[in-house]
């Protein structure tokens, strides 16, 4: 195919998936901001006004970067798989098999959906957040390249995700039982500076540690951890599951019966 005809099938994709989520705004768009405004309330103002200062800072102040990065982080996830998984069940994923787009033009469509969505999501939690809180960005660079990279991420676990799913039930059980305590245990609410050392070292193996705390730092300028390190895992993580999807697709796993 031409590289215009590969733009053309890319874009296609991307803006489908972009109508798809915004279409059913009131399910996709708004639940996340109602979820992540209680938060605010309940950990930032209630629980907050008790604990005092986290690193330095008010502690809703402190926990805002991470409930935007969980935003992101789950929309990005659950578009893709959620998406993904109907054009399976409802066999429309048969039409682009039998078309000449390439896979690799097919995962990263899917991947943008899933990114648009989650930086949708997350703008819009960062908005309700400056009702709460006052964000001053240290980092803009920094800032907005590990939000995207992130949503990047998991938007691809998502699209794996979904390859191997055979239900409904199969979507939400990585979200539920993995994503879900990854994402708590990540460092959202509380510095690791304040674990055991032995935990500290349990944490490291969390990815969703590195996330978090880079696009903290970004905005606080604070960090548990090396950002360049932290940067290095992202796209290593990036890589290792982008070609690992990009091989599922290539054999028809899940796909082809």
């Amino acid at each position: 195919m031409k590289i215009q005809d590969l733009l053309v099938a890319f874009w296609t994709i991307v803006r489908r998936e972009i109508r798809r989520f915004m279409r059913i705004w009131a399910q996709t768009l708004l639940p996340p901001a109602i979820t992540m405004t209680l938060y605010f309330i309940i950990f930032g103002n209630l629980i907050g006004s008790r604990i005092g200062e986290m690193g330095g800072f008010d502690y809703m102040e402190y926990i805002v970067p991470g409930l935007i990065m969980m935003s992101v982080i789950t929309n990005s996830y659950s578009n893709v798989v959620s998406s993904f998984y109907s054009t399976k069940f409802q066999r429309h994923i048969e039409e682009l098999l039998v078309s000449p787009v390439p896979n690799w033009v097919i995962l990263s469509g899917y991947v943008l959906g899933g990114v648009a969505r989650g930086l949708a999501v997350g703008f819009i939690v960062t908005l309700l957040s400056l009702f709460f809180t006052d964000l001053q960005v240290q980092n803009l660079f920094v800032t907005i390249s590990v939000v995207f990279l992130t949503a990047v991420l998991f938007a691809i676990g998502g699209f794996i995700n979904a390859i191997y799913a055979n239900s409904f039930d199969d979507i939400s059980i990585i979200p539920t039982f993995v994503l879900t305590p990854l994402t708590y245990l990540g460092g959202v609410f509380y510095s690791i500076q304040l674990l055991p050392d032995f935990w500290q070292g349990v944490s490291q193996l969390n990815p969703i540690l590195y996330m978090v705390n880079t696009f903290r730092y970004g905005i606080l300028g604070v960090s548990d951890i090396n950002i360049g390190f932290a940067f290095t895992m992202i796209l290593l993580f990036i890589g290792g599951l982008f070609f690992y999807a990009l091989h599922l697709l290539q054999n028809g796993k899940g796909i082809r019966s």
